[in-house]
């Protein structure tokens, strides 16, 4: 009986996490289908870049609830410390490879379509410590300001988290367990964002911000000299 609570928390977490709210979202205000567009992922930021910035502000914050909602799941049902971990990293398989984005491929075989699934991770932080939103959030922008790559400030997510809880855990103000979900959490979007790190090491990562504004001046300048 156990295990089959345990199974049935990871399935209803799974299925929450694979809610295309991107999809949903970028269809209700623009009507386009937000695979079509860039990336083709559902995500926050191929959100905005299909319908605008609210739309994006939107998706990522339900996406966030995603993986928060996770977490009150496992600890309505079950004081398992390691449920509360595993529930939210399978509302980030969702939110990657989602049931409902099944497509087949041009080779014949079928596919699980989603997001990188930066947003559903800190949900699932914020899910297991509320106040680490205080911390993701700007030091989020700072990685996004800084480098300009939406792809490695998905990856520092995990990685701030990981260190957040490491060092409550060392502390003893958390377990360790809430230490491993943060690197449970970065394999997972690593294996989302290989296209990404592909197109870093090959410098044709699409830049944002400031950096690609100034990519984008240079290259005017670089076109009009004689």
């Amino acid at each position: 009986m156990p295990f089959l609570i345990d199974a049935g928390i990871l399935l209803a977490a799974y299925l929450t996490g694979s809610i295309p709210f991107g999809l949903i979202v970028v269809k209700l205000i623009s009507g386009r289908d937000v695979r079509a567009v860039a990336s083709g992922r559902t995500g926050g930021t191929n959100a905005m870049r299909a319908a605008g910035v609210w739309a994006g502000i939107l998706t990522g914050t339900l996406d966030v609830v995603k993986g928060a909602a996770a977490v009150w799941l496992a600890r309505a049902v079950t004081p398992e410390i390691w449920m509360q971990v595993l529930a939210p990293l399978a509302a980030i398989l969702g939110n990657n490879a989602s049931i409902f984005l099944v497509e087949r491929t041009p080779q014949g075989g079928l596919r699980l379509r989603g997001g990188a699934g930066g947003a559903a991770a800190g949900g699932g932080a914020f899910g297991l410590w509320p106040p680490v939103l205080l911390i993701l959030l700007p030091l989020g922008f700072l990685v996004w300001y800084g480098v300009g790559y939406a792809s490695l400030t998905t990856i520092s997510i995990a990685l701030i988290v990981t260190v957040v809880f490491a060092v409550r855990a060392a502390l003893g103000l958390s377990p360790w367990a809430y230490a491993a979900y943060g690197v449970l959490a970065g394999v997972l979007l690593l294996i989302a964002l290989r296209p990404n790190l592909r197109r870093l090491r090959e410098g044709t990562e699409r830049l944002q911000g400031w950096r690609a504004r100034r990519r984008a001046h240079r290259q005017g300048l670089q076109n009009i000299r004689p």
